[in-house]
Formats: structure tokens, sequence, C-alpha cells
């Protein structure tokens, strides 16, 4: 008969009297491990497991040494109230044994503020390393590729034990989703999405982010797509470009923001020529009549208007930059956010100067619509290194703004005609041969506010951009396997 260990970090046995109980039934349950405070009253098969910091890579291997006989591990990853579906233990080993798959997840419910709500996650793909990937707290493994994966930790980690623990069993198999509702948790966090997506960054999280990284080098390492800190440096060419630099905004409906990003780039002190590319897609708002009127007092604005109708953020990044009149560096600034100060191309403009990058990422700061500064503050991206920024990016879901290009190297590289994402594609491809110029002083308002895209959710586009996110990392993955494979 299949053997399965279950690991239950509870804080009390309310919150998962249900999941203990239908453990308990199940014959193919041998153990359940549980705080030592639990066990007197949680029946026959319980046992004391101290789960310590849950996330560390001592767990994890004390995990596997008690799972040394069993074919399977099921594990509660957070604290929480858990409540099993109909059948859901006899399922989710139904389709571990059928698929043969090293880790099986499945969708779930959350009860958020008193109400039922569903919480499909999504596919597992070979780019899914972001480490804040939604599995859903309840996971099965099996038992001979959790110890394997154990055996080939080369470090010890108290935040990254469970990354690890996923990357290295994802080099032996399957990550397989079953897309059925299997069970419901109690669900405390009820952050809108435009706040959560910023948590990686908090300064208390820094020795985690350290911790990721080291992880995310090695499996990239293991899977032959790690990259060398090696850079082709870039020859400026100010004289094959009428204008130094050209600021390029798509928009669509912004009529209450697009005056002050125009007015923000307008008032730049340069000791260079630059000008500003609008390409309004299509506005059917007050937009175009603001743009125009703009236009018509500064000869340095060009309104463009595509001809085409499917473009997306990326199309008139692409429509923009193969435009004769853009400049050698093309610079980003969304529709609804603004430069800080009269400075910001300047300070970008020298860092291309002085490092021969092919592209420079900024600092900014998250405000309201009224530019007050609103949690976390400062974005700076500080996980990038010189050395090894280029593999972390695989990590992490951004690069963080302002973003400049070096555009004849933009020409080549070309943007996804996509809304989402692509300016994350973009970044990963140019920084497999050249290098990305850092500045961390904030250079950048990024409003937030109720007509932002991405202010506020819900999970289903949210799953949407993060399937999306990890289709690039995997065809970045493949690239990078591919180049290093050519390169012995």
């Amino acid at each position: 008969m299949t053997k399965i260990n279950c690991f239950i970090p509870a804080e009390s046995l309310s919150g998962v009297a249900n999941m203990i109980s239908e453990l308990q039934a199940n014959s193919s349950v041998e153990h359940i491990f549980l705080p030592k405070k639990l066990v007197a009253e949680a029946g026959e098969k319980a046992r004391a497991f101290s789960f310590e910091t849950l996330t560390g890579t001592s767990v994890v291997k004390r995990i596997a040494e008690a799972s040394e006989e069993v074919d399977y591990v099921l594990l509660l990853t957070k604290v929480t109230s858990v409540k099993l579906g109909q059948f859901a233990m006899e399922r989710m080993l139904e389709v571990a044994e059928s698929t043969g798959a090293v880790k099986v997840y499945t969708d779930y419910y959350e009860v958020k503020e008193g109400k039922l709500a569903t919480h499909p996650v999504i596919d597992y793909q070979e780019g899914s390393l972001r480490d804040d990937f939604d599995f859903g707290p309840l996971v099965l493994y099996k038992a001979e590729a959790l110890r394997a994966a154990v055996k080939n930790m080369k470090l010890d980690f108290e935040y990254a034990g469970l990354y690890t623990l996923r990357l290295k069993v994802a080099q032996q198999g399957d990550l397989f989703r079953i897309p059925e509702y299997l069970y419901t948790v109690d669900e405390t966090d009820t952050r809108k999405t435009g706040q959560k997506v910023f948590d990686y960054i908090d300064p208390k999280k820094r020795q985690m982010q350290v911790e990721m990284e080291q992880a995310v080098t090695e499996h990239l390492k293991d899977v032959g797509a790690w990259l060398s800190p090696d850079f082709t440096p870039v020859e400026l060419k100010p004289s094959d470009f009428d204008k130094k630099l050209s600021v390029i905004i798509p928009v669509r409906n912004r009529e209450k923001t697009i005056a002050d990003a125009m007015e923000s780039v307008l008032i730049q002190k340069t000791d260079f020529d630059f000008n500003l590319i609008v390409v309004d897609n299509h506005s059917t708002d007050k937009t175009t009549g603001i743009i125009k009127s703009i236009v018509e007092k500064d000869d340095r604005v060009i309104h463009i208007v595509p001809i085409r109708q499917d473009l997306g953020i990326g199309g008139c990044w692409n429509l923009a930059i193969h435009d004769s009149r853009c400049g050698m560096i093309s610079m980003q600034l969304d529709s609804d956010d603004i430069y800080k100060d009269e400075t910001t191309l300047q300070k970008v403009v020298d860092v291309f100067e002085k490092e021969k990058c092919a592209m420079v990422v900024g600092t900014y700061q998250l405000v309201n619509f009224d530019l007050q500064e609103i949690p976390p503050g400062i974005i700076d991206h500080k996980e990038w290194t010189p050395g090894n920024g280029k593999n972390n990016a695989l990590r992490i879901n951004g690069l963080g703004a302002p973003r400049a290009f070096y555009t004849p190297v933009l020409r080549d590289v070309k943007i996804p005609n996509t809304s989402y994402g692509e300016d994350y594609a973009v970044g990963l491809a140019i920084s497999r041969n050249y290098k990305i110029g850092r500045i961390y002083d904030n250079i950048y308002l990024c409003r937030r506010w109720t007509d932002n895209s991405d202010a506020a959710l819900d999970i289903v586009k949210m799953n949407t951009h993060n399937t999306y996110k990890d289709r690039i990392r995997t065809i970045e993955l493949k690239v990078r396997q591919k180049q290093n494979k050519q390169v012995i």
C-alpha cells in the first residue's frame, strides 16, 4: 500500500480538525506530524515535530529524514486553517501516481472576510522561477524526489529552504497542477494586488532576497542556464542621430495625467538635445486634444497616432524607436507618471556615457495621485548586482523604472507587442550580452491611483500576467541554455 507522511504546522487543532480527521481515516497515511503541544489530542497517527522556521533548510532536511519509509509527503507550507474537500487526499494521490509527478498542487477555495472565493493557481513551467510562485499552501511531494533534492542541497538557508526544495525537485520531473478546488483555507492578507506585488523589496526582507538569489543561481548552474558576468561594451554613436535622447510615452485615454507626464519631460535641463515622442494609441477621451495643444507650444514634441489598431504598449514602443526622429537613447515614461525633477534625463545619459551599457534602470518612488508618498515608498531594486544581476533577473518580477535603452540595441532586440511584461522581456534579452547600468537615486514618481492598469487585479488577471512572465522566463532560460552550449 502507498504510504504518506503529513506535516502540519498548526497553531491549534481547531483550524485543522477537519483535515486531521480525514488523514486519520485514510489508510495510506502513515504519520501526521504536528507541533508537540497538539499531538496528544490529534489521534493515534500523530507524531511530534518541531517546525521552527518552516522555510529553513533544516526543517526540509528533517522532513526528508522522517520520510525514509514512505512514498509521498503532504506538506502544509504555512500556518493557516485548512478544510479538505471531498476525497481531496485520494485525488491528489491518484494524480501523483497516474502522472509520476514529483510534486502535485491544486486550485483551492479561500474564505475572505467571511465569504467563500475561488483561488485558481497556474501551471508550472521551466521558467516559473519566481520564489513567490503560488502553489497554494497544501502540496504533495513524491518522497523519493524530496529525499534526492535534500541530498543535492549545497547550502543551508533560513528562508530559502522550501524554494530550494522546489527547484531541486523540479530538476527531477513534473510539478503538476490539478485544476480542481480540493481544499479551503482562511485568507488573512486582504490587501490589493498592487500592494502585495512590492512585498519582496521590503528592506526588512533583504537577507531573504540574498538567500533566494543564491538558490536560483545554483539552480541555473545546475540546468546550464547561468551566465558569467561578461559584457559586450556599447560604443555610443551620437553622430548617427539628430537627437541624443528621445522620451517615449505610449498613451491611451489618460486625460487626467498626460499633461503632467509631458510637462515633466519638457522642463528637463540637459547639455544635449532631446525630443518627446508621444504615441497616442487611438484615445477616445480628451487625451488627443491635450497632446495637440502641447505640440502647438513646443516643437520638441512629436505626436504619433498609429495606423494599426492592434498595438499594445510594446507595439507603440516599436513604432517610436523605429521612427527616424528617435534619438540615440530611448527613455521610458508611463502616461500616469512623471520624472522627479529636471535632472532625470541628464543623470541617465551620464550613466550611458560612463559605463558603456545598453540599458539603464533608475529608482522610483510610489506616490498617490496627488504625488504624496505611499508604502512602500522608494523602489530601488538593490538586489541587482553587476556580477549576478542578469541571473537573478530570472527570479524577480521586474527590473525597475525608469528604463532607458541604447536605441540600436533596442531596434535589434524588438519589444513584444503586449501591454504587460514587454519591458521585462526586453530587459532579460539585453542582459544576456550587455551591461545594464543602475541609478539608485530616486529619479521617477510612479503614480498609484484607481485607473492604474495593475492597481487592483482580480486573481484571474493576476494569473494571466504571471503565466505570461513565466513564459518569458521559459523562453529566456532556453535561449541561455542554447547560448551556453554554443560557447562550450
